[in-house]
């Protein structure tokens, strides 16, 4: 739909002045996302309160206009590109911290606000909301919720999911619904909350937030454990994870990501086959404990070398390195699959081994990385889109891969969610049943099918 009925065009220019856009520009900026995927919407709404998303999606809803929200277009699977047209909802007017109570440890904050200034509010509380994206400092907590997103500290803190209390958000008939309570334990009616997480953006629209805050731990320290190959890496993993001291991160890389860590992150690190970092947070008292404990899981067969981060600053530089795996891999291939399957943590082993095979059969380069104490692998397609017959074999190992994470009692994806690019596998992940009762759901609260159309689920 690349034009709107003059009527809306008029009504929402009324209710948004300067925050409704057409000029090209602003329709280009908006239509892309880290999927680099393109499309363009007819135009842009910039609200500044929920009574302005409301009145939005009402006067869309009402002519049958497709309703895309956007944080900050950290999408990898293409959740935000509005293919439909209609109008993109972005939220960077909408970036207060409404409330933060220490006392009950939770803050009230708008979609628009971005994960990384919401941890640097909360650090004069001794406070922090746990999921930590490699994109914390740019992404919004709308767009955290949207997707469930997780990162390094999910292993011991949770998820998106995990971390919320209660939502405010706007239906596709325009209906503003309160879900949740400000307590940590609820059993009064149906569980919307964790149901509006992950959907992106295609049941509802998230305006608010009341997210649920921890203690920032006073101390951490690190591991940094060098195998003689991913098999070997994979099984300390699994080591790990049945023992009873829990790591607060646990990340995986493979021969190829440590490469890249050192040549383009910097990092100081020796050349191995595979590499887990660990980490571990508590009072000073205990570190050493749970250090010795972990120390000992991870050692085994293949073990290179097992060695504590001398200080902070080698902590820090490591592990900035692993956050910028993902645009380093730019400089191997212009192309790139970033999928980031989830399996059982005793399945690993398998994962590794099949999508080792899978390279070798396709004549690709793949490169795994990820947060490995949950079973969440970014594996990593690489190709060069202009080899028409390497970019086919990336296309056909697609499927495999996700064949093979099924085979193996898992699932699509972690933390980047569904989208375009997933969702034609929704059908290979849930039966027919199953799909169905997702789209009853999608029906009564987007009756109109206005939000996001086109996105999670397959048509």
């Amino acid at each position: 739909m690349n034009d709107l009925p003059p009527s809306l065009a008029r009504c929402l220019a009324d209710l948004l002045g300067d925050g409704w856009l057409t000029d090209a520009d602003a329709l280009r900026r908006y239509g892309e996302d880290n999927s680099r995927r393109h499309a363009l919407p007819a135009a842009v709404a910039l609200p500044r309160t929920v009574e302005d998303v409301q009145m939005i999606v009402r006067a869309c809803a009402q002519h049958g206009v497709p309703v895309v929200a956007r944080g900050a277009g950290t999408s990898s699977t293409g959740a935000v590109i509005p293919y439909a047209g209609g109008v993109m909802i972005g939220f960077e007017r909408m970036t207060r911290i409404l409330q933060i109570a220490p006392e009950d440890r939770y803050a009230v904050v708008e979609a628009g606000v971005i994960n990384g200034d919401l941890q640097q509010a909360l650090q004069a509380h001794g406070l922090f909301w746990p999921p930590d994206p490699a994109s914390a400092d740019v992404s919004t907590i709308g767009g955290n919720l949207a997707c469930n997103a997780g990162g390094p500290m999910a292993v011991k803190y949770g998820a998106s999911r995990d971390n919320v209390l209660a939502l405010t958000a706007v239906t596709g008939k325009g209906d503003v619904i309160h879900c949740g309570s400000l307590t940590t334990k609820d059993a009064t009616g149906y569980d919307l909350t964790h149901l509006l997480v992950g959907s992106e953006g295609t049941l509802a629209i998230i305006v608010e937030a009341t997210l649920r805050l921890l203690p920032r731990p006073p101390h951490r320290a690190s591991l940094r454990a060098l195998y003689r190959d991913v098999a070997s890496a994979a099984a300390a993993v699994a080591r790990i994870m049945q023992q009873p001291v829990a790591p607060s991160m646990l990340e995986f890389m493979d021969h190829a990501c440590i490469r890249l860590a050192r040549e383009v992150g910097g990092a100081d690190l020796p050349d191995a086959g595979a590499l887990l970092m660990i980490e571990v947070d508590g009072e000073a008292e205990t570190l050493p404990h749970a250090l010795e404990a972990l120390n000992r899981a991870a050692d085994g067969a293949g073990v290179i070398a097992i060695d504590e981060a001398p200080d902070e600053d080698s902590r820090e530089k490591l592990w900035a390195a692993r956050k910028s795996l993902s645009p380093a891999l730019r400089t191997i291939a212009k192309g790139k699959i970033n999928e980031d399957v989830v399996v059982p943590v005793s399945r690993i082993p398998a994962l590794v081994a099949g999508v080792e095979a899978m390279a070798s059969e396709f004549d690709l380069t793949i490169v795994a990385f990820g947060h490995a104490g949950n079973g969440n692998l970014h594996v990593n397609l690489l190709f060069d889109p202009d080899n028409a017959d390497e970019s086919a074999r990336a296309r056909a190992a697609l499927p495999r891969l996700f064949a093979l994470t099924l085979s193996l009692g898992g699932t699509l994806s972690g933390e980047h969610g569904i989208g375009v690019a997933k969702r034609d596998f929704m059908a290979d992940a849930f039966d027919a049943a199953t799909l169905d009762t997702m789209r009853a759901i999608k029906h009564a609260l987007d009756p109109h099918g206005i939000l996001n159309p086109g996105k999670v689920l397959p048509p």
